[in-house]
């Protein structure tokens, strides 16, 4: 390491040696925990795609505008595709995996296919995520769905039924 401008420490290390960084990740997953050596550099997307096989979770954008990638975080909807997965060390992870069997779940599924809100359904696992974290936040009559919705993009249903089948979910 050296002392960088302005006092800020930075590292000698390249890129290569940082590839072969590894790291031991603590984690819950879905319920279940899990202890995996993981590199530095690894996407937490890959981890639960590749290694832990949840395909549910997609790639698409991997630029964080798109949705498709979201799994909750302690709760909290986040981007996949741009999160380290060394960052969720000690963190409660749920994919779409995770809410299924869910009351939440069952409940989403026929409310989504009542308003036929769903069509391919390449964005509607990052959907559901995303409308699970805001239904477990106290919900007010204040509550901006296209805001909470922001995050996810669909480029099929035209979002007039994905909008309707939100608002029968969560109020």
């Amino acid at each position: 390491m050296n002392t960088g401008p302005g006092g800020h420490v930075s590292s000698t290390r390249s890129n290569e040696q940082a590839e072969d960084l590894t790291v031991e990740l603590r984690s819950t997953i879905n319920g279940t925990a899990i202890a995996v050596e993981i590199s530095a550099n690894d996407l937490l997307v890959d981890l639960v795609r590749d290694e832990l096989g949840l395909t549910g979770t997609k790639r698409s954008c991997e630029v964080e505008v798109c949705g498709v990638c979201t799994v909750l975080v302690d709760g909290n909807p986040v981007s996949s595709c741009m999160l380290l997965a060394s960052e969720v060390d000690g963190s409660n992870v749920v994919t779409i995996e995770g809410l299924r069997g869910t009351e939440f779940f069952r409940t989403a599924e026929e409310v989504f296919t009542r308003h036929a809100a769903v069509q391919c359904g390449f964005c509607t696992p990052g959907i559901l995520l995303t409308l699970k974290a805001v239904a477990d936040r106290e919900v007010s009559d204040n509550l901006d769905i296209k805001k909470e919705l922001s995050g996810n993009l669909c480029r099929c249903t035209g979002y007039q039924a994905l909008l309707a089948a939100a608002t029968e979910l969560l109020t």
